[in-house]
This record gives structure tokens, C-alpha cells and sequence, in this order.
């Protein structure tokens, strides 16, 4: 279960995928660093970069201790600012086992969402949002299941456990 770190997409997973594995897809962890970076050392700062740049490479390798370890060390002046390393320390400690990107990498796992988003443009955009196309959602479901089944080699067992029965 691939999610941007939102507890309600977490619940959505115990109560429906309780088996999964669940992941926060990396580049919105990296977005929480550079955007972070920019608070605290300047929207156009070379330093935000760099920052946040070393902390990425930190997550690539699945050490979260460290990012965190690193955000602790910030010492913002502006409250605000203050408010939101704490809140940055908060989502990369309750989703730290959602962070393991080397072991999930390891196992041969997806890490960002960009694949899904790509699956989803390919099975479902190019065939139903095509010039003039209007469907039901019953219809459009319909063409969906018959999409991924042939583009996931999967048309004839499709086909079989329709006759069966």
C-alpha cells in the first residue's frame, strides 16, 4: 500500500489490506525535506538544497533515524518555523517503518507512485478519456477489469472463470 503518509490512508489499509505492506511513497517524503529545507533556511537557499538533497540520500538508503536525527538538530528561530520541525519529526517517526525504501528496494517493491500513476494512465486514460467518450461507472468499470486482464496477460483465465459456473 503505497500512500503520501496521511494516518486516514493508513486505516483505509488495517481495514480493507490488512496484509499489506505499507509504504510512503518516496517523493512525497523527499517534498516534506526540501520543503522544510526551505523553511528553515530560505525558500532560494542553496543550504535548503543541500539540506535537504543529504537527508533524501539518507531515506534512499532506509535510515530514517538519521533524517530524524537531523531535523532534531534544526534550531529555527521563528516559531512557526519551529512548528513545523515538529511537525516534520512527528511524520517521519510515526512513519519510519513506512520508510524503509533500501528494504523495500530489496524486495523488489516500488517506492514511489509515479508506476501506479503511469498503470493508471495507460489502462484508464487512454482508453476511456478519449475524444467524446461518456460512460457510466458501471461501464466504465466493466472496460477497466477487461483492460487489465488483457494488459496483465490474464485475458483466457478471465475468460474461463466466466464460464465456469
Amino acid at each position: 500500500m503505497l500512500g503520501d503518509g496521511t494516518p486516514w490512508i493508513w486505516g483505509i489499509a488495517a481495514q480493507y489490506f490488512p496484509w499489506a505492506i505499507e509504504m510512503v511513497d518516496l517523493y512525497h517524503a523527499r517534498e516534506h525535506l526540501a520543503n522544510l529545507g526551505k523553511a528553515v533556511y530560505g525558500p532560494t537557499s542553496a543550504q535548503a538544497k543541500e539540506w535537504a538533497a543529504a537527508r533524501s540520500e539518507q531515506l534512499d538508503d532506509g535510515d530514517v533515524e538519521a533524517v530524524i536525527t537531523s531535523v532534531k538538530r534544526l534550531r529555527p528561530h521563528q516559531s512557526n518555523v519551529r512548528e513545523e520541525v515538529c511537525k516534520a519529526i512527528d511524520y517521519f517517526q510515526v512513519n519510519k517503518e513506512r520508510m524503509r525504501y533500501a528494504k523495500f528496494r530489496s524486495q523488489g517493491l516500488f517506492v514511489g507512485s509515479g508506476v501506479v500513476e503511469a498503470g493508471c494512465k495507460t489502462i484508464i486514460g487512454l482508453r476511456l478519456k478519449q475524444s467524446g467518450m461518456r460512460w457510466t461507472v458501471d461501464h466504465a468499470n466493466a472496460i477497466i477489469a477487461l483492460r487489465c486482464c488483457q494488459l496483465s496477460g490474464r485475458w483466457e483465465e478471465f475468460w474461463e472463470q466466466r464460464s465456469v459456473g
